[in-house]
C-alpha cells in the first residue's frame, strides 16, 4: 500500500496527513508513519469526508 501525502501539507512536512486507497476502502495516517495511528473508512465513508470538505472550503 503506497501512502501520499495531502496537497496541504506543503506549508508544515512535519504535521501532514497520508492517504492510501484500497479494494475496501481508504486508510488515513499521520505523516510520521506509525501503524498505531492508522484509521481505515470505507469508500461511502471517504466519500462523504471528500464531498463535506469540498463544500465547507
Amino acid at each position: 500500500m503506497q501512502f501520499r501525502k495531502s496537497s496541504y501539507s506543503v506549508g508544515n512536512p512535519e504535521q501532514c496527513v497520508e492517504v492510501a486507497f484500497a479494494r475496501d476502502g481508504v486508510r488515513v495516517r499521520d505523516s510520521k508513519g506509525s501503524a498505531l495511528n492508522l484509521l481505515e473508512v470505507g469508500p461511502d465513508a471517504w466519500a462523504a469526508f471528500v464531498r463535506s470538505s469540498r463544500s465547507s472550503a
